[in-house]
């Protein structure tokens, strides 16, 4: 079994989502791509100790890119990731910036 350090990689910290934690109480996470629901939920839950309401899982595809070099056009891909999206009970939050 996974160790909550494990399971939750790093949150995510963008405009949008610092603006749903205020209104709506929803945190993002980036995951472990063989984490579900029932385990990123039991995570959260030890690791910041608040109560979790309702988990949504996504799977981000990676994106194409390509370069121009001396030996001519290169290509790859990023690779694919899980998100996951929490909503906290009424009352609770977590402080990322605690440490800092």
């Amino acid at each position: 079994m996974m160790k909550s350090y494990e399971i939750l990689v790093r949150p995510i910290l963008t405009e949008k989502m610092l603006k749903q934690q205020e209104t709506h109480r929803k945190y993002a996470f980036r995951v472990h791509k063989n984490a579900n629901k029932l385990v990123i939920k039991q995570a959260i839950q030890t690791r910041f100790d608040v109560t979790v309401e309702d988990v949504h899982v996504l799977n981000v595809k990676g994106k194409s890119k390509q370069m121009n070099t001396r030996r001519g056009i290169t290509r790859g891909k990023r690779s694919d990731w899980k998100k996951a999206i929490v909503t906290l009970r009424e009352g609770d939050s977590i402080n990322f910036i605690e440490g800092a």
